[in-house]
């Protein structure tokens, strides 16, 4: 480390603790340090430099966001990517490439975003959410004594083999379906799970049969309310299967779907091979993977994931930190207006007067999004970016804008959407105990040179 760059580092420590750094600022700020990704930087005349006297916005990122939980995106901390080699062989075995895993027991691993771009997600770059394990049948790619079992507040117990469900009449939709932790890394303070950053998410193409046509079989009687899910998968430890529902009317929407090919083909061992719920703009736990059986309740389904701080949302905002009473908690369900930059990647250089095309992705639940605004002065001008329409409902919506920057300097390009209804993302997440429904404005720092 040169002498000239520990004393950049020095001084800029010291204005960020004294301009209201928060503590979680101080210690991103020292583990970039530790991990000398800040001197690359300097190195390549990077982000420091810029930050002493270059580019619009400077003022900004130095004293509008410290203190906000929002150090400069480039100093951010990555996460860690685990090297053991069953981990390893179990993304190869699904044909994953470029996924950061996160745990193997359970898998869950998600998507680099430059990784994103495409409108419909391969399955190689679609993430990993497991609660337990992979199911055996999923492995062997067996289909042989499978059933899915419709039974509970209805006029009649149902079984479909899966024979059975691929010559009913089938629908292909594309669906988001995404963990409803994504996220979780930008909370302040810190919640535990997995420390998602934004690549818990994937929108494939999904062909199934609806599920209304399998309850309309059954025949639901007045009393149902709500549905139960429980699949083939092998449970983790001394607790009962891991087990969502969705109400009745959800249930009943002509786009959540009984899932069997992704993307035109079987579903791979790690989507949920033979059979899957597909649950659209809902958290994704309640896409119920390796399904076997649907029980239709007269009551709000209790399973693991439906109580306590399980995927569950106060009823009202609470103070960053604390912990509401477990009765004032409401199970999460739709997911909130939400966007992605997939282009550029983060920390790419570009010239001054450079066009850059900005791309990405947005989405919003049980709603439509219907305008995306990009910022290049940390959120203090917005300009309006090419929006195009879903394919389906649920489906998310591809944006594009060009950019051109007349100065060098570091810069973040900032993306929010907003919804048919008027909601938009924050700039400073919203702040619950289980770090659910993150959304706040997706940042990607960018470096522009002299031309």
């Amino acid at each position: 480390m040169k002498k000239t760059d520990q004393g950049t580092w020095e001084w800029l420590r010291s204005y960020t603790r004294d301009h209201g750094a928060s503590p979680q600022d101080m210690q991103i700020f020292d583990e970039v340090s530790s991990r000398r990704q800040f001197f690359g930087q300097v190195g390549k005349g990077g982000a420091a430099l810029a930050l002493l006297g270059f580019g619009a916005g400077t003022e900004a990122a130095m004293q509008g966001l410290f203190g906000r939980g929002m150090i400069p995106a480039a100093w951010a901390s990555e996460p860690v990517e685990i090297t053991d080699e069953q981990a390893k062989h179990m993304l190869a075995e699904s044909g994953k490439e470029g996924l950061i895993v996160y745990n193997q027991r359970p898998m869950n691993a998600e998507t680099p975003v430059h990784l994103m771009k495409d409108a419909v997600t391969p399955a190689k770059y679609h993430f990993i959410r497991n609660n337990d394990l992979i199911s055996e049948r999923a492995m062997r790619k067996d289909p042989q004594g499978y059933k899915l079992e419709i039974e509970g507040e209805v006029n009649k117990k149902v079984s479909f083999s899966l024979d059975q469900l691929q010559r009913m009449k089938t629908v292909t939709y594309r669906a988001p379906i995404e963990c409803g932790g994504n996220g979780r890394a930008h909370f302040d303070p810190p919640v535990r799970g997995n420390q998602w950053r934004y690549g818990a998410i994937g929108n494939s193409e999904w062909t199934g049969v609806p599920l209304a046509d399998l309850l309309k079989e059954a025949g639901l009687k007045s009393s149902a309310v709500y549905t139960g899910h429980y699949g083939e998968e092998p449970v983790l430890g001394d607790r009962p299967p891991f087990s969502r529902g969705i109400p009745i009317d959800k249930a009943m929407e002509k786009h959540t779907i009984v899932a069997f090919k992704m993307n035109g083909q079987d579903i791979p061992a790690a989507h949920g091979y033979p059979v899957r719920l597909v649950v659209p703009g809902w958290y994704g736990s309640a896409s119920h993977k390796w399904l076997s059986k649907i029980v239709i309740r007269d009551v709000e389904h209790d399973g693991r994931g439906m109580t306590g701080f399980s995927y569950r949302m106060p009823k009202y905002p609470v103070k960053p930190g604390e912990r509401p009473p477990e009765e004032d908690m409401v199970v999460g369900g739709p997911w909130v207006v939400k966007s992605l930059i997939t282009g550029p990647s983060a920390d790419s250089e570009f010239k001054v007067g450079q066009t850059i095309k900005v791309t990405g992705h947005a989405w919003a639940g049980e709603n439509e999004v219907k305008e995306l605004w990009v910022s290049t002065d940390f959120g203090l001008n917005w300009t309006k970016a090419k929006l195009g329409k879903p394919h389906n409902k649920y489906s998310w919506q591809q944006w594009e804008h060009d950019l051109k920057f007349a100065g060098r300097g570091y810069y973040e390009i900032w993306a929010r959407a907003v919804d048919d209804k008027g909601n938009t993302q924050p700039i400073v997440q919203p702040w619950n105990p289980r770090g659910y429904e993150g959304n706040m404005v997706h940042r990607v720092p960018v470096m522009i040179q002299p031309a």
